[in-house]
């Protein structure tokens, strides 16, 4: 993992008005939140079964992610490698899974695999960073 410096950090909005321009910068917000936590994340590459995401993770001050009026509070950027399994899973349910397809989801191989180039990627999470942080600028909060 690559913890980014970006001006973002820190800063206040209500997700309702940020959500959307997130999404025009190729950001999508993690359906695995919690109400009180989330993030957004952008594919930055993909080769195989290798993937490097930009990760921003959101905290809320007040409400519930499930609400546009929910003021939320932006942490520390970072970028992350995960590398995950295309062969088949060989596990207790690869029966079901081979047969029926309902496992599309198999745990990673490493959550958190090493970034090699980590100044090409601490770069274009940066600058992906600031893109959006120009944009969302003028809809921050005190």
């Amino acid at each position: 993992m690559i913890q980014l410096q970006t001006e973002i950090e820190g800063k206040r909005a209500y997700f309702g008005a940020v959500r959307d321009i997130f999404h025009s910068y190729g950001c999508s917000f993690c359906s695995n939140f919690d109400y009180d936590q989330g993030k957004f994340d952008a594919l930055l590459w993909r080769d195989g079964g290798e993937s490097i995401y930009l990760r921003v993770p959101i905290y809320v001050l007040d409400g519930a992610l499930d609400h546009s009026s929910t003021l939320i509070e932006f942490g520390k950027p970072f970028v992350i490698k995960h590398v995950v399994n295309i062969g088949l899973d060989h596990n207790e349910n690869s029966f079901v899974t081979g047969t029926t397809g309902l496992d599309q989801f198999q745990t990673p191989l490493d959550p958190d695999d090493y970034i090699y180039d980590k100044s090409r990627w601490t770069k274009a999470g940066e600058e992906a960073v600031q893109q959006v942080f120009s944009s969302i600028n003028g809809l921050l909060v005190s």
